[in-house]
C-alpha cells in the first residue's frame, strides 16, 4: 500500500471516530474524550502503516511496538483522569462557548486533522530501508523518552492523589526542573521516528514530528492552555512556580 493510500484511510477513519466522540461528548458533557481518541488514533495510524508499509521489517516492527505502547499508555492515562469528570480546561472552554455544540464539533474535527498531520512521520518510517544502527538509536531514544514521560505522569498523579496537596503545585521529582516535564519527554520521543526514517524517500516528513510537536506544546495547545487552567485553580502558588521553574526544557529552579 502506498503512503498516500494509507493516509487516506487514516483520514477517513479519524473523521468517523471524532464524529462519534463528539456525539459521546454531547451526551456525557465531557469533551476530555477527544484526547483519548486522539491518542488511540495516533496508535491506530502507526499500526496501519507498519502493517501495510513497504519498508524494512525491523523499522516497521519498531514503529508498531513504539506507537502501540505509547498510544495505549497515554490513552489509558488520560481516560483515568477524564472518565469521572470533564477536564478543567474543557469546562472553561464550555463556559466560554456557552455549550455551543457546533464549536465543539469543529474542535473534534480539528483534532482529527492533527492526527492526519502528526502521522506523517510514520509514513516516512513505513517505507524506510533503515536497519542496524538507526533502528537501535531510535529504540534507545524512544525508551528514554517514554520512561521520562511515564515517571513524570506518575509523580504528578501521586501528588494529586494526596488530599493535603489540593490547591498546591507539584514541585516533586522532575516537576522541580520543568513545569511540563511530561511535555518535554513527549517531544523527545518524536526523534525516535527521525532515526527510524533514515534513508526513506520521505525522510523529510519525519522531522515534522519534533518540529510540529514543539510548536503545539510550547505555544498553541499545550503549555498556554494548561497554564491558564493552573492559574485559575492555583493562583499565586502557580505564579511563583512560573517565576522559579523553566517552562519546557529542564533546568535548575531559581532560588
Amino acid at each position: 500500500m502506498t503512503p498516500w493510500q494509507q493516509w487516506s484511510i487514516i483520514a477517513a477513519c479519524m473523521l468517523v471516530a471524532m464524529s462519534l466522540g463528539w456525539n459521546w461528548q454531547r451526551r456525557h458533557t465531557n469533551a476530555g474524550i477527544v484526547d483519548v481518541i486522539w491518542s488511540l488514533g495516533m496508535g491506530g495510524s502507526g499500526l496501519l502503516i507498519a502493517a501495510t508499509g513497504l519498508g524494512s521489517g525491523s523499522a516497521r516492527i519498531c514503529l508498531a511496538v513504539m506507537v502501540g505502547v505509547w498510544s495505549l499508555r497515554l490513552a489509558s492515562h488520560i481516560w483515568r483522569r477524564v472518565r469521572k469528570e470533564e477536564d478543567g480546561r474543557y469546562r472553561a472552554l464550555r463556559e466560554h462557548w456557552q455549550g455551543h455544540q457546533g464549536k465543539f464539533f469543529g474542535m473534534f474535527m480539528f483534532q482529527a486533522g492533527l492526527v492526519m498531520m502528526f502521522c506523517l512521520p510514520f509514513l516516512a518510517v513505513g517505507i524506510s530501508p533503515a536497519q542496524g544502527l538507526p533502528v537501535v538509536l531510535g529504540v534507545l531514544i524512544w525508551i528514554a523518552a517514554v520512561t521520562g514521560e511515564t515517571v513524570a505522569d506518575r509523580q504528578l498523579d501521586r501528588f494529586r492523589d494526596d488530599p493535603a496537596n489540593h490547591g498546591r503545585t507539584c514541585r516533586a521529582g522532575l516537576w522541580r526542573y520543568s513545569r511540563h516535564p511530561n511535555y518535554f519527554f513527549e517531544w523527545c520521543q518524536w526523534f525516535a521516528y527521525v532515526a527510524l526514517a533514515w534513508g526513506s524517500p520521505l525522510a523529510w516528513l519525519s522531522w515534522l514530528g519534533p518540529v510540529l510537536m514543539f510548536v503545539f506544546l510550547r505555544w498553541i495547545s499545550g503549555i498556554p492552555f494548561t497554564e491558564k487552567q493552573a492559574l485559575r485553580s492555583r493562583g499565586e502558588d502557580y505564579r511563583d512556580y512560573q517565576r522559579r521553574t523553566p517552562a519546557f526544557f529542564p533546568w535548575f529552579p531559581k532560588s
